[in-house]
């Protein structure tokens, strides 16, 4: 569900996840951790895709882990972010492409926004996403999408972060007008959104994990590094004063513990299923026929 109030600048989004492509792989421990943790969940889910979507793939980390996982299987490699997407690509000389002989073949890279994808519609068995609904201010586009793209019987396999992510950065920044920080969805709002765009059986399920810094600094520098600075349209545009960043230090330091300072990320998992359709585009119940057993 969306929040009225609360607006992201995707065109920011974009810029800085491309100014920030080179160097993610340096700063992605976190999105790493979930990728495992959803392995970990797909594992319990019997699925035999004939064709993968990774959207929001980012430098495409995860690319080779469902390579493996389903091995022979198209995949399809999707970002808004142009030099992310080059990230993912690598660079595929002659040579490179010769020594590839035999083996699986890459994946198609496509840059395209998740509200707008250039797939036909039920092309894809398993959408994968990590990390990349929480760059929306409202998901349900994006769902709507992805229910389209699935064939009927696909899977959506998803994680996001949760109101909780930056508890700690939240509270200790003084009161103002404007936006420093993102918000994030409820998980229980994303289940709402999920049955909106039409998927069915969706299963949520959330977890808070703690990162610690020995410095406030580190964790500006990760989320910069990362791209994840403020994006939000009511961001503060010009310079901030100096009592505002006293007060913010002063008050992350009280929550100092054994030399460290914690930074909560709530990652939120979900999947759900495209069942078949019930009423058809134009409003038409469909109704299935099955062959009579002899």
């Amino acid at each position: 569900m969306s929040m009225p109030d609360f607006q992201l600048d995707p065109r920011l989004v974009r810029r800085r996840a491309g100014r920030a492509a080179a160097g993610y792989a340096t700063v992605d421990a976190l999105a790493r951790e979930v990728s495992r943790r959803m392995g970990e969940r797909l594992e319990y889910i019997r699925i035999d895709p004939r064709s993968i979507l990774d959207l929001g793939c980012g430098p495409g980390a995860d690319l080779p882990t469902l390579g493996e996982r389903y091995p022979g299987i198209s995949r399809v490699a999707v970002d808004a972010a142009p030099a992310m997407l080059a990230q993912a690509r690598g660079e595929r000389g002659l040579l490179k492409r010769l020594m590839r002989l035999g083996k699986p073949a890459d994946p198609d890279f496509i840059c395209a926004d998740a509200t707008a994808l250039p797939l036909a519609r039920g092309s894809i068995s398993l959408a994968w996403s990590n990390l990349m609904l929480n760059w929306l201010h409202d998901p349900l586009p994006a769902l709507k999408e992805l229910h389209r793209v699935l064939e009927v019987g696909g899977l959506l396999m998803f994680s996001t972060l949760g109101p909780d992510t930056l508890k700690e950065l939240r509270a200790a920044l003084p009161p103002s007008q404007h936006e420093h920080l993102h918000r994030f969805i409820d998980m229980h709002d994303l289940g709402d959104a999920l049955i909106g765009a039409g998927f069915s059986d969706p299963v949520m399920d959330m977890e808070m994990i703690t990162v610690t810094y020995t410095r406030l600094d580190d964790l500006f520098r990760d989320l910069r590094a990362s791209g994840c600075n403020n994006a939000a349209a009511t961001r503060p545009r010009g310079l901030t004063g100096k009592s505002h960043w006293t007060q913010l230090r002063a008050a992350y330091e009280a929550l100092r513990r054994d030399g460290r300072l914690p930074a909560t990320v709530e990652v939120v998992y979900g999947h759900a299923w495209k069942a078949a359709p019930k009423v058809a585009e134009d409003g038409r119940s469909v109704i299935q026929f099955q062959r009579k057993p002899a």
